[in-house]
């Protein structure tokens, strides 16, 4: 495991020129004025989950809509750095080019089509693609429910169906990186655990990439490879996930399982910068 101030080769998952996506010193403003992004750098590795962890305003977020072009829709822009994909720089691409190219992002709060059937989100999802038949019947392969469902009006599906239906409207574009954004949001904990259980499962069985955005970490560290911790819009600390889950100041500050018993407060504001040794 590794801070950031001492990053060496070894210790990456992958070198920015062999990820498959790849931030390197991103600076993202929003408002011509509010830096959010400080200089971030991160790899995700072809085949790999990496999770991307973090307290509320860490800039979770804003980083997968610079990875998706989605930051000119909220008066936000890249500054500085690149972001690359598949060795290509598409800092500047337009987000519809880069769901071409094969990145899909599910994003918080799932935002499926309410008025329209499953049937009709998933086919929504393929816009892109010319036959989306067998795009289908993997999707309803993966999950027999939305299979169960597909007439049934998105809008009366449960927080857990709808997360399954944002995602299988995502496969429908034949991702190469699936992108998620709080998928665990708002979910009971059997869901949450279900949720993972198929994203653990389309990474193996169907070899995607996936980068997803978590505050549940003890969840997203059981199914990543690797993660990174953000705070105040950089990267402090980034390892192979199982050695994230071990470190103490992770188990303190992310997981509650400090010492003293309970998760700690972030009011507390100098014993947090004091035990977070990486800041």
């Amino acid at each position: 495991m590794t801070t950031r101030a001492a990053l060496s080769p070894e210790a990456a998952p992958a070198a920015s020129g062999g990820a498959l996506l790849a931030l390197n010193n991103v600076e993202v403003i929003y408002d011509d004025v509010i830096l959010v992004l400080r200089g971030l750098s991160l790899a995700v590795p072809e085949g790999k989950i990496v999770a991307l962890l973090g307290s509320n305003g860490a800039g979770k977020s804003t980083t997968l809509k610079a990875v998706s072009g989605l930051l000119p829709s909220e008066r936000g822009e890249v500054t500085d750095g690149s972001v690359t994909f598949q060795g290509q720089d598409v800092t500047r691409m337009d987000a519809a080019e880069r769901v071409k190219l094969g990145m899909s992002l599910c994003m918080e709060g799932r935002h499926v089509f309410e008025h329209l059937t499953v049937g009709e989100n998933l086919v929504a999802g393929a816009y892109t693609q010319k036959n989306s038949a067998s795009d289908l019947d993997l999707v309803y392969s993966f999950f027999p429910k939305l299979g169960d469902m597909r007439n049934r009006v998105a809008g009366y599906l449960s927080g857990g169906e709808q997360q399954m239906l944002a995602i299988g409207r995502a496969l429908m574009a034949r991702p190469k990186l699936l992108m998620l954004d709080e998928p665990s949001l708002g979910l009971a904990p059997l869901l949450v655990q279900e949720i993972f259980g198929y994203i653990k499962r389309l990474n193996e069985e169907q070899g995607l990439t996936v980068l997803v955005i978590e505050q549940n970490a003890r969840r997203a560290l059981e199914v990543a490879d690797h993660g990174y911790i953000m705070e105040q819009g950089r990267i402090v600390l980034e390892g192979p996930a199982k050695e994230l889950s071990e470190n103490p100041d992770v188990k303190e500050f992310y997981l509650g399982l400090g010492e003293e018993g309970g998760r700690k407060s972030y009011r507390d504001v100098k014993h947090y910068k004091r035990r977070k040794r990486w800041l």
